[in-house]
């Protein structure tokens, strides 16, 4: 009776345990039953915190029609690449089984911090360009890095910018855009590209820090620019409200690089879904942690679809008029 006793108190201990994240020391889950995964954010802000939502469901919902057993450890970094790189660390050091890096700054951080352990970037622009890869690039690194690219058709998004616009050789547009994001300079230079091809002119405007987007914002306003354009930048999309405050003033239309963007300053934008990225980046992981896929093998993946969207208070006080195709977002 003593020994029944006994081993219905030592199944309890194993129960309470389990409720606090402890089951593992009670030997009843093997470490292939329980994964740890870390998530590094660069920013906060709408896009970034989707893809994030999207690649923790996906995640979750993988994990339990396995019956395993998966624990976030989410860190927003403050916008710098130090931050990125003391959390990536700590990752490291407390050995996590995966690394889901948001954002090119935050992949940056976990590549540089380990060899070993998987990392899957999302909402990153272009991979060679954050990797350091020169030439030569496939899609496939080689290494533990793999994930999904936020890369939008820029020259789609060009053609729609120029057709909306009505622009013509004339006319100037301002390519603004944080001088320390790689994938935002790698997006601009595209997009000059694109608009020489239009046979429209374009100027490249930079700023350091959210500190100075004021003082580069006005000194678009006063340079005759016809319309600005701006990437998937993750340092304008948490100061949409400062941005919008000058062009809105100005009467300057801002044609963006994806939906978060455009709902705090933009007109119009051709955009991914960056929860639906989030969500492929999870299925990815997926198949790391529970068929044991090898990620350096594994191809970088793109968004499904684009959709063209508009803000009907911005393109009627610009004068814009879309076609059936565009759907309606509000401005936040």
């Amino acid at each position: 009776m003593k020994k029944k006793n006994a081993m219905k108190l030592a199944f309890a201990a194993c129960s309470a345990l389990a409720l606090t994240g402890g089951l593992a020391s009670c030997g009843s889950a093997s470490k292939d039953d329980n994964f740890n995964v870390g998530v590094v954010q660069l920013v906060q802000h709408v896009a970034l915190d989707a893809a994030t939502k999207g690649f923790k469901d996906a995640l979750q919902e993988a994990m339990d029609k396995a019956g395993k057993m998966v624990t976030f450890d989410v860190k927003v970094a403050d916008g710098t690449a130090p931050t990125c790189k003391s959390i990536s660390e700590a990752f490291v050091a407390n050995k996590v089984d995966l690394i889901m890096a948001n954002a090119t700054a935050a992949l940056q951080a976990a590549y540089g911090s380990t060899a070993t352990i998987p990392v899957l970037g999302t909402s990153i622009t272009d991979y060679a360009t954050a990797l350091g890869i020169k030439s030569g690039w496939t899609g496939v690194s080689g290494t533990n890095v793999s994930g999904t690219t936020d890369l939008a058709p820029i020259d789609q998004q060009a053609a729609e910018m120029v057709k909306l616009l009505k622009l013509t050789s004339e006319d100037t547009v301002a390519l603004l855009y944080c001088s320390a994001e790689a994938n935002s300079l790698y997006q601009v230079n595209e997009m000059a590209k694109c608009l020489t091809e239009a046979g429209v002119k374009s100027e490249k405007k930079a700023f350091t820090d959210s500190n100075d987007i004021t003082a580069v914002c006005n000194a678009i306003a006063s340079s005759g620019a016809k319309a600005v354009y701006i990437p998937t930048d993750n340092t304008a999309a948490s100061s949409t409200t400062t941005i919008n405050n000058v062009f809105y003033n100005a009467n300057i239309p801002v044609y963006t690089g994806e939906e978060g963007i455009c709902k705090g300053c933009g007109f119009a934008t051709l955009s991914i879904s960056y929860e639906s990225l989030g969500r492929k980046t999870g299925e990815m992981a997926a198949k790391i942690l529970l068929e044991k896929a090898d990620v350096s093998k594994m191809a970088v993946q793109s968004a499904d679809s684009v959709t063209k969207e508009y803000v009907k208070e911005y393109c009627d006080k610009f004068g814009v008029t879309v076609t059936s195709d565009y759907v309606e977002i509000p401005h936040e």
